[in-house]
C-alpha cells in the first residue's frame, strides 16, 4: 500500500536528494581539495592583473590625450628653443625681451596637426585651416652666440598664395634694396600691397626696389632675416600701430617662374638668426650668404676722380666737346683716374662705335687722350633700338628676349626709345656683346666700360629667354657678370647676389636737390645700404646730381653752388668720387674747395680706402660702416643717418642742409680727436651746433 506523506515531509525528502547529488559531484580523494583550489587562483591572478593593467593604460591615455588637448587649447602654442608657435605666427625672445614677431597673414597654422621631431630640435604642421601643408620650423646653433631657424611653408595647391609679416618689435631695420627714398634705418609708409621683390630703375619708376637688392634684412633686436632664392618674393608693407614688412610669395600674376617641369606650388623659405648683438648677426649672416670679392677695382678709382661728359653734356656729346673737357682738366691741374665718353656717341643705341659724324677723327681723339695722360671708358646698355643695323643681326641670331611664343623679338620702351634687350641668358649672345666691346678696345684703346641699365624693370611685362628665368632678377646679375671682365676700371648699376665681382657699383641717377629723394640727403643711407648688403666698391653718382629739368636746385644748367660744394665734399670720403658738372664752372672759390678736398682724399682717406678694400677680400668687411658697427647696442648710433665711420676709426659728419654752417654730431663711445684738433673722451654724448665751415667737413678720429 503506497505511503502518504505531507508537504513538510516531501521537502525535507526533496533536499536530501540534492545534498547528495552535489556530494557526488565534489567527491574527491581525502586531502586534494584544498590544493585544486590554490591551483585555480594561481591561473585566475594573472589574467586580472593584465586586466587591470591594461584597463589603467588605457585610462592613462586617455587623460593623456584629454590633458595634452586640453592644454593645447589652453596655451595653443609650441616651443622651440627661444621660438613660440602659436596659430597666427611666431614670437622669439631673447631671455625676457621680444626681438621678433612674424604673423601668418594668408593663414592660419592648424596647431593639432603639429608634432615635434625626435631630436626637439625640428617642428612639423600638417594642416592650414581644410588646407594641407608642409610648414616645418628647424632650429640649430652654427655658434655659441647664434641660434637660427630654417623656416619653410609650402602648398599643395595650385597658384595659392602664402603671406607672413615681419612686425617690427620696436626694432630699427636696414638692408633689402636701393629705393627712391633712401632712409637709414628702413622708413615705411601707407599701406603697399606686395609687388614683385625685383630689381628696377627708381629714377624713372620710383615706387619700386632698386637695382641693388638683395633679399635680407636685419634689425637692431640683433635679428637678421634672409629670404631663400626658391621663392617668388614679393614685399609689401604697413605703417599702421605695429609697423609690418610683409613678405609675399606667388606665381599667379607674377613675373615669377617656378623650374621647368615643376608645379606652381608656392613655397615661403626663409632663416632667421637671433644673436648677442647687432653687429655679430649681421656679421655671420654676410659671410654666410654674401661671396667676398677676390681682388679689387684699380686703384685709380679709389685714388683719383673719375670724369664724365653725361651731366654736363647729356646726350649732345662730340668730339670738341671731349677734347675741351679733357683740355680743362689739365688746365686746372686736377688728378684723374679715367675719362667716361657717355650716351650718344654712336650713331644709334646698339651700335658699338663712333658716330663718323659726331666724332670725325675718333682714333686721332683718343690718341691724344692717352698722350695726355687721360685712360677712357665708354657707356655701354643691353639695349638694340629698332632702326639700330644690329637689330637685323640680333633677330637672325636669336640674340633678343622674345616675346613668350619664342618667335618674335620682345619690345620695350628706355629712356632713349624702343628696343629689344639683350638675351644674356644665351651665351651666344653674351660671347657676341663681348666681341663688339673688344673689339672698341683694340681699335680705340678704350680701356673699360660703364655698364648701364640691366634692371629687370627693362624686361617685357611677359617674356621668353634662351634658359627660362624663374627669378627674373637673375637678368641683373648675369648682365653684372658680363661686365667683370672688364673690372678693374669699369661700373655697374645693378647688384643681385654679385658680391663678388670686383666692379665700382654705382648708386642710380641722382637729382641735384638736397632731400632725401635721390637727393644729397639720400647718398649716406645709400652707402651704407649697399654695404650691409654686401657691395662695399660703392661708387656715388655725379658730384652735384644730373641736373635734370625739374629735377635740381637752382638753374637747370648746373645745380645749386651750395649744394655742389656739399656735396663735394661728402664724395670726397666715399669709396670714389665723379665729377661732371667741374668746379671751374662756378668760381675760384668753388675751384680752391674742390682741390682741397681732392687732395685731403688722397692723403687721409686713400690710403685707409685702399687698406679696407684689401680687407673685404679677406673678411667681407664693410669700408663704409654705420656708427653701430662700433656701438651695436647704442640705440642713439642705431638711428644716426647723416654720420659713417670709415673702418672704425674715421667719422666723417658732413653738412648736408641747405644754409648751414653748424650741425649736431654724435660721438659713440671711445676717444675722438676732431679736425680742428678737439679731443673728446667724455663719451657717448652728442655735440650740439658743432661749427663746420662752408669749405670743411667735420670728420673725427677716433684714438681709442
Amino acid at each position: 500500500m503506497p505511503h502518504s506523506y505531507n508537504r513538510d515531509q516531501l521537502q525535507h525528502r526533496a533536499g536530501r536528494r540534492e545534498n547528495s547529488r552535489v556530494d557526488a559531484m565534489y567527491q574527491v580523494v581525502p586531502g586534494s581539495l584544498p590544493a585544486a583550489r590554490e591551483k585555480q587562483s594561481k591561473e585566475v591572478k594573472p589574467l586580472i592583473c593584465t586586466i587591470l593593467l591594461g584597463l589603467l593604460l588605457v585610462i592613462a591615455a586617455v587623460v593623456a590625450w584629454c590633458y595634452y588637448t586640453a592644454s593645447l587649447k589652453k596655451l595653443n602654442s609650441f616651443t622651440i628653443e627661444q621660438l613660440e608657435l602659436n596659430k597666427n605666427g611666431f614670437f622669439i625672445r631673447n631671455t625676457t625681451d621680444l626681438v621678433f614677431e612674424m604673423g601668418f597673414k594668408s593663414a592660419p597654422i592648424d596647431l593639432e596637426s603639429c608634432f615635434q621631431d625626435e631630436t626637439g630640435d625640428g617642428l612639423n604642421c600638417t594642416k592650414s585651416g581644410k588646407e594641407k601643408v608642409d610648414f616645418f620650423i628647424k632650429t640649430f646653433k652654427p655658434k655659441d652666440a647664434i641660434t637660427c631657424y630654417n623656416i619653410e611653408w609650402k602648398t599643395v595647391s595650385l597658384d595659392s598664395v602664402v603671406e607672413h609679416c615681419m612686425y617690427w618689435a620696436g626694432g630699427h631695420w636696414y638692408g633689402g634694396a636701393e629705393t627712391s627714398t633712401q632712409h637709414w634705418p628702413i622708413k615705411i609708409s601707407g599701406v603697399v600691397v606686395p609687388k614683385p621683390y625685383v630689381t628696377g630703375d627708381v629714377h624713372s619708376r620710383r615706387e619700386g626696389f632698386g637695382g641693388i637688392l638683395e633679399r635680407y634684412w636685419v634689425s637692431s633686436k640683433a635679428v637678421a632675416v634672409r629670404v631663400n632664392d626658391s621663392v617668388p618674393l614679393h614685399v609689401g608693407w604697413n605703417s599702421s600701430d605695429k609697423k609690418a614688412f610683409c613678405l609675399h610669395a606667388r606665381y599667379k600674376d607674377s613675373p615669377f617662374q617656378p623650374l621647368t617641369g615643376q608645379q606652381p606650388f608656392v613655397e615661403l623659405s626663409y632663416q632667421i638668426c637671433v644673436g648677442s648683438d647687432l653687429k655679430v648677426v649681421h656679421r655671420y649672416m654676410a659671410k654666410k650668404h654674401f661671396k667676398k670679392p677676390a681682388i679689387t677695382p684699380s686703384e685709380s678709382m679709389f685714388r683719383y676722380p673719375i670724369w664724365s661728359t653725361w651731366a654736363l653734356y647729356k646726350n649732345e656729346v662730340n668730339q670738341d666737346k671731349v677734347l675741351r673737357y679733357a683740355e680743362k682738366i689739365k688746365k686746372y691741374q686736377f688728378n684723374i683716374s679715367h675719362i667716361e665718353i657717355d650716351d650718344r656717341y654712336s650713331s644709334s643705341y646698339g651700335e658699338f662705335d663712333f658716330d663718323p659724324v659726331k666724332f670725325p677723327n675718333a682714333s686721332e681723339l683718343l690718341q691724344k687722350l692717352r698722350d695726355d695722360g687721360f685712360q677712357v671708358t665708354l657707356w655701354v646698355h643691353p639695349f638694340v633700338n629698332y632702326n639700330s643695323p644690329s637689330f637685323v643681326k640680333g633677330i637672325e641670331s636669336s640674340y633678343f628676349v622674345t616675346d613668350p611664343s619664342g618667335r618674335f623679338p620682345a619690345f620695350v620702351e628706355w629712356w632713349n626709345g624702343i628696343a629689344t634687350v639683350l638675351d644674356f641668358t644665351n651665351p651666344e649672345t653674351t660671347d657676341w656683346f663681348q666681341k663688339r666691346l673688344e673689339h672698341l678696345r683694340s681699335k680705340y684703346g678704350i680701356v673699360s666700360f660703364k655698364f648701364d641699365g640691366g634692371e629687370t624693370s627693362y624686361l617685357p611685362a611677359e617674356f621668353r629667354t634662351h634658359k627660362p628665368l624663374s627669378d627674373p632678377s637673375i637678368f641683373s646679375k648675369l648682365y653684372a657678370e658680363t661686365a667683370a671682365s672688364y673690372s678693374k676700371l669699369a661700373e655697374v648699376r645693378v647688384g643681385y647676389h654679385t658680391q663678388m665681382l670686383p666692379c665700382f657699383v654705382r648708386m642710380i641717377d641722382r637729382d641735384s636737390v638736397w632731400g632725401y629723394e635721390l637727393g644729397l640727403k639720400s647718398l649716406i643711407p645709400t652707402a651704407l645700404t649697399m654695404s650691409i648688403l654686401g657691395y662695399h666698391f660703392i661708387l656715388p653718382d655725379m658730384i652735384g646730381g644730373n641736373t635734370y629739368p625739374n629735377k635740381t636746385d637752382g638753374s637747370d644748367e648746373i645745380p645749386d653752388r651750395e649744394l655742389y660744394i656739399r656735396w663735394l665734399e661728402l664724395s670726397a670720403f666715399l669709396p670714389a668720387m665723379q665729377f661732371s658738372i667741374p668746379p671751374w664752372l662756378y668760381d675760384a672759390e668753388v675751384v680752391r674747395i674742390a682741390y682741397k678736398f681732392t687732395q685731403l682724399r688722397e692723403s687721409l682717406v686713400v690710403p685707409l680706402i685702399l687698406r679696407l678694400a684689401e680687407e673685404t677680400t679677406k673678411t667681407g668687411n664693410p669700408i663704409i660702416r654705420p656708427l653701430w658697427w662700433i656701438a651695436p647696442g647704442d640705440d642713439k648710433a642705431q638711428r644716426v643717418d647723416s654720420q659713417f665711420l670709415i673702418g672704425d676709426y674715421l667719422m666723417v659728419a658732413p653738412i648736408l642742409e641747405k644754409g648751414k654752417e653748424a650741425r649736431d654730431i654724435y660721438l659713440p663711445e671711445g676717444k675722438w680727436k676732431s679736425f680742428n684738433e678737439g679731443v673728446f673722451d667724455r663719451t657717448p654724448t652728442r655735440l650740439s651746433d658743432f661749427a663746420v665751415n662752408l669749405d670743411e667737413v667735420a670728420y673725427f678720429i677716433r684714438m681709442i
